[in-house]
């Protein structure tokens, strides 16, 4: 069962406060605990800890963590229970005013109207409310015909417009637009002041550069951009079309500056100029960094012979292609064996036409004759110079062959196994070698870099650390580049990829008495090759059995026919192929499982003695008849902060069942520390799995042996876990008659505590000034938990009786009672003296009492509340509330 501390299902919080969120769980054996968010895990934002905790921390929230939270409790019995809770972050960002001119034109009467807007906008949570002024005069609709006050139909409440029609002298003023969100959870109102003039104008720039730059790599780059106008005086921003500025950029003013520019930070930059009146101005220019890179060549035979070889006679082409910036600077010129070669009759260069194939420039040899044989180059270069030409040499002769493709024998099927280098391998002959693109030949898949293709200069594709799923056949094929131009050549090579038997369980822990048979099982799920040739079972490194693996079934068995205590230890089962080997792992234990607190106890804490406490302290045992019997239980004991454990032993007679509750009473705990309490079972084994928790002292408390569970005289600090309740108009105080001052207030309040004791203390509302007539005080309670029979639920709601003491007298007495449907209530002057109210109570759940006191006509009023007491059973003879 789980409990909410918030009854409202809204929690409000500021943005950058600190959110608790507790959920207050029963059931057992205790429930785990997983906070999640309407969008799913929360731990992706938070603190991994506070996620399976009773209570979710966050601190310093943000606005984006607001939503909708649910606590989930389950223990394994039964379905979850789950709560949930709607958090709203509330913040006010600060205004901004932004300012728009409309100039309207009348024809007829020859003269302009000019119309200002001013946009006031804020964001926030609640929505905000916004009110204008100018200078300090309130402006509100209605108040000046000058002025318009409204909001967009589009933006209602997110946006407030103050509209100045036809502008006249006295609308020159200082303009503050206040955002407030009525003081909600402390956050003030903010504001922001606007001072319109006759000179106020939206920004205008220039940049006093050209468009485009062209500059060469490591070149520093300064872009300068100044305002020619606007008022106020617009800030200026650079901004760049790759995102982000570039890291080592400097902006100073309405500088950038660049330095070393580098071809990837090449683009558009755009300087932008604000002054929240009309329109940001924005002007851009384009670096362009200079750049030559991918020289490449292809060989093109006769087109018009149905031959890939080159031949006397025939034509035959060089193309020749780079990447160049900018393009329009690109030249290319040609040499024959070191000398220049100009365009004739025979020899015809060629620039391609940009748009189909850019960057690229042919030779066309016609007619080739014997003396045409030799060294051919193009160098590519950039009019400007300052870059690298590239140079690329091409060897025509009667050994410049097509290519051919073939994979080496033995190379295919190629075999490795998982996480092996492997390198799959084509021979490609002819002349010049042509680059060789790899890609998957039996799937559309990409390649082992994310790639579809990869280029190989050698015909060689390595690949590291092969995986199973690279199992599959792989293509080979020639490109034109640096080769010829020819219909592409192409091969296969198949990739058999051998992995390990995967197996379950990889690890189990299996818990057994002494004297009954143990059975592991190890199953094979996965293995290449499928043939498996062997098993071996080993205790501790030495052999126990071992064998061929049946071709019918996918697992090998062990069994320990009676365990004994040889028995106990770490069990490998390997299964092994041409690979290598999978291994199954059992840890063979008669370690007891460990015992489960009981967390509902009712009223658990017990005080006989002023200094010290006792705490009654339960659990159950986890499978209690999985391992040998239970002997005992070796308890350890800790003060929170201090180091030294104490340990002692329990002793146990007989047989433990299944969820019977055990009980142990730890005496002469010390007031009020904490306790870490360490429970750990005892078998033949020896130690068993421990269970921690934590024993917390929690105010004055219930005395066992008697009818009083709960008993508060309010004469202590803590007041019991009693609390105020923070949505009330005010508190009751803590009080006694020796430090109460009556020379106020002498006809109300008590001359003494309910014993009569003007040293002893008692809790009270004043209801002296700035307190009004109806104001409440709210005293809330700590939980009561419910005490079931068993620990499993509740089936009949049992009865408690609460009961008090109270005062009320003065002459503008208001009323007290038990509030949220009140079960008691009582109102008016009851004399100067102390009675009692007693109520009978019927809980099916953990419950609190809320005691609520209201605030009469007058001063002359205050109520008193002392001696509250839960005792279990119905109430005998109630006292009258009149």
């Amino acid at each position: 069962m789980v409990e909410e501390r918030h009854t409202e299902r809204v929690y409000t919080i500021r943005e950058g406060e600190t959110l608790e969120l507790t959920c207050l769980v029963t059931g057992h054996p205790r429930p785990q605990i997983r906070w999640t968010k309407t969008a799913g895990s929360v731990s992706d934002r938070f603190q991994d800890s506070s996620v399976f905790n009773e209570t979710l921390h966050i601190a310093k929230i943000l606005r984006t963590q607001g939503g909708r939270y649910y606590c989930k409790a389950e223990n394994g019995l039964g379905s979850p229970a789950i709560k949930s809770i709607r958090v709203d972050v509330y913040y006010l960002d600060d205004p901004v005013v932004t300012v728009h001119q409309s100039i309207g034109e009348a024809k007829e009467q020859f003269y302009y109207e000019r119309t200002v807007f001013l946009r006031c906008v804020a964001n926030s949570n609640p929505p905000v409310r916004y009110s204008w002024h100018r200078g300090r005069e309130v402006l509100t609709q209605g108040s000046d015909k000058g002025v318009e006050i409204y909001e967009p139909f589009f933006t209602q409440g997110e946006t407030k417009i103050l509209k100045l029609k036809n502008l006249r002298p006295q609308d020159y003023a200082n303009y503050s637009c206040i955002a407030s969100v009525r003081n909600v959870c402390g956050i003030p109102d903010r504001s922001v002041i606007f001072r319109l003039t006759n000179k106020t104008a939206s920004p205008s720039i220039k940049l006093l550069v050209e468009d485009p730059i062209v500059v060469n790599p490591g070149q520093t780059v300064s872009l300068v951009c100044i305002t020619t106008g606007g008022e106020p005086p617009p800030t200026l921003t650079w901004v760049s079309s790759n995102d982000s500025l570039p890291q080592r950029s400097v902006v100073k003013g309405g500088t950038l500056t660049l330095p070393a520019i580098t071809s990837d930070e090449a683009g558009i930059y755009s300087c932008v100029a604000s002054n929240n009146v009309g329109n940001p101005a924005k002007k851009s220019t384009t670096i362009v960094v200079r750049a030559l890179k991918k020289g490449r060549f292809w060989i093109t035979p006769d087109p018009y012979h149905n031959d890939d070889n080159i031949q006397i006679g025939r034509e035959v082409k060089i193309s020749c292609q780079v990447e160049a910036t900018p393009p329009e600077e690109l030249t290319f010129s040609w040499l024959k064996n070191g000398r220049a070669l100009r365009s004739s009759e025979r020899m015809v260069i060629t620039q391609t036409d940009p748009d189909i194939s850019p960057g690229t420039t042919n030779l066309d040899i016609i007619d080739l004759k014997f003396t045409d044989f030799g060294t051919y180059t193009c160098v590519a270069a950039l009019k400007g110079g300052g870059i690298p030409e590239i140079s690329i040499d091409v060897n025509i002769s009667s050994t410049t062959v097509p290519p051919n493709l073939t994979v080496p024998r033995g190379k295919s099927p190629l075999v490795a196994r998982e996480g092996d280098t492997v390198e799959l391998e084509c021979l490609v002959s002819g002349k010049p070698k042509p680059i060789i693109l790899w890609s998957r030949a039996d799937k559309e898949a990409p390649m082992p870099d994310g790639n579809m293709q990869m280029e190989s200069y050698d015909g060689v594709l390595r690949i590291v650390n092969v995986s199973r799923e690279m199992t599959g056949s792989y293509r080979c094929q020639t490109s034109q580049y640096n080769g010829f131009n020819v219909k592409p050549r192409e091969a296969v090579v198949e990739l058999i990829v051998q992995y390990p038997p995967t197996v379950e369980p990889v690890f189990m822990e299996m818990r057994q008495g002494l004297g009954r048979p143990v059975v592991m099982t190890c199953r094979v799920l996965r293995a290449h090759p499928s043939r498996v040739l062997r098993f071996e079972w080993l205790l501790s490194n030495r052999l126990l059995h071992a064998g061929a693996f049946d071709a019918q079934r996918d697992e090998t068995e062990y069994t320990i026919r009676s365990l004994n205590r040889d028995g106990w230890g770490e069990y490998t089962c390997n299964v092994i192929n041409e690979a290598g080997a999978g291994k199954c792992t059992f840890q063979v234990t008669g370690k007891a499982y460990p015992p489960e607190f009981y967390y509902d106890t009712y009223s658990p804490l017990w005080q006989n003695r002023p200094r010290v406490y006792g705490f009654k302290l339960q659990w159950t045992q986890m499978n209690p008849n999985a391992v040998d019997r239970i002997v005992a239980y070796r308890l350890g004991i800790r003060q929170m902060g201090l180091q030294r454990w104490w340990e002692q032993e329990i002793p146990v007679d007989g047989t433990i069942n299944k969820g019977e509750l055990m009980t142990h009473n730890l005496t002469e705990l010390i007031k009020p520390e904490s306790y870490e309490v360490r429970l750990t079972p005892i078998t033949r084994f020896g130690e068993g799995d421990s269970t921690i928790r934590i024993v917390t002292y929690s105010g004055e408390c219930c005395m066992l042996g008697g009818l009083s569970l709960f008993h508060c005289s309010f004469e202590e600090e803590p007041i019991c876990m009693f609390t105020q309740d923070k949505n009330d108009d005010f508190d009751w105080t803590r009080h006694s008659a020796a430090t109460r001052d009556t020379k106020y207030t002498p006809n109300t309040g008590p001359s003494g505590d309910r014993s009569g004791s003007k040293q002893g203390f008692y809790m009270y509302i004043e209801t002296s000034r700035p307190r009004k007539e109806g104001d409440q005080a709210r005293l809330v309670s700590p939980f009561f938990n419910v005490a079931p029979k068993n620990p499993y639920g509740i089936t009949n709601p049992p009865a408690y009786c609460f009961g008090f003491f109270y005062h009320m007298y003065g002459k503008h007495i208001g009323k007290t009672h038990p509030s949220h449907g009140p079960v008691w209530s009582l109102s008016g002057n009851q004399g100067d003296r102390w009675k009692q109210a007693k109520v009978s109570i019927h809980p099916t759940a953990s419950f609190q009492v809320v005691l609520e006191g209201v605030r009469g006509p007058g001063i002359e009023g205050d109520i008193a509340i002392d001696d509250v007491t839960l005792e279990e059973g119905e109430c005998r003879d109630p006292p009258p509330s009149e």
